[in-house]
């Protein structure tokens, strides 16, 4: 399958949100950080998570991405599978790649396992001590249970996460209180472990199909109901929803043949979701 240069994929996704800016800060400063673990208590419970600041920090501002590894998968792994730490140099933004308790995500939420909602906001807050962060541009992607973990994290931490690109794993927590999220999905036909059409049997975690999660996001962020789908021959399709609240756009990226991976053939999935968190602030 043949790689699907970003500018055709920014045309197909329809940006047309302004660019956003840096909040201003006149005392915060960074100094560069190459991946490095670091540790937190979160809810009582020793954490970790990874963090990369690129050589180019200085005094402004840093957007902040979340990363999410999938089941079974660590914050080291996630960091060299993803590619989002060498896009970092080269666009100029902060990595916080999170580690699950037990390499797995509490999604659907679980008593009595380690609260991964508290755990993101606590390694915001964590990274923004230490880095000069713009807070109203931070953003969290994941594959496969990092997606849905990312999905969790849109409907439970709006108010700090400003736009969420799960690939492989995009799901409805709802009903969410707080502001509309701009959602951007990529997901294979040929997943055989979170299918399209959804309903795995495994307790909760993969019922609805991505579509349904779609529109769940697209009804939360009040977008006018029509999934509309780019006419464009070929493997990659292009839908989503318009005239949503605030230009939170939710669009998916769907791809014919591709199964569960995080795509770099395919797609440029780091490229690709970087060109749509950038076009989006918290207002």
């Amino acid at each position: 399958m043949r790689l699907f240069p970003v500018t055709a994929l920014l045309a197909l996704l329809c940006m047309l949100s302004p660019p956003a800016r840096a909040q201003a800060s006149a005392t915060c400063s960074s100094e560069p950080v190459a991946g490095e673990l670091r540790e937190l208590t979160s809810g009582g419970r020793a954490r970790s998570y990874r963090l990369f600041v690129p050589p180019s920090a200085g005094r402004a501002p840093l957007p902040l991405i979340l990363d999410l590894h999938g089941t079974g998968g660590n914050a080291n792994g996630r960091a060299e599978k993803s590619g989002l730490e060498a896009l970092a140099v080269r666009e100029g933004f902060a990595v916080a790649t999170l580690q699950g308790e037990d390499s797995r995500w509490n999604v659907p939420i679980v008593s009595g396992r380690a609260d991964d909602v508290q755990y993101a906001s606590d390694v915001i807050d964590h990274v923004s001590a230490r880095t000069c962060i713009d807070t109203a541009r931070v953003y969290a992607t994941g594959f496969s249970g990092g997606g849905r973990m990312s999905s969790l994290l849109a409907c439970r931490l709006n108010d700090r996460i400003t736009a969420i690109a799960p690939v492989g794993g995009l799901r409805w927590t709802g009903p969410c209180p707080g502001r509309a999220v701009p959602v951007l999905s990529i997901h294979g036909l040929a997943d055989p472990t979170n299918p399209y059409e959804g309903h795995a049997d495994r307790g909760g975690e993969w019922v609805e199909s991505v579509p349904e999660a779609l529109a769940g996001w697209a009804s939360h962020n009040r977008c006018r109901p029509k999934l509309v789908q780019q006419e464009r021959p070929g493997p990659l399709q292009t839908l989503g929803y318009e005239g949503c609240s605030g230009g939170a756009e939710v669009r998916l990226l769907r791809i014919d043949g591709m199964g569960h991976v995080w795509p770099r053939t395919e797609v440029d999935a780091p490229a690709v979701i970087w060109q749509f968190f950038k076009t989006h602030t918290r207002r």
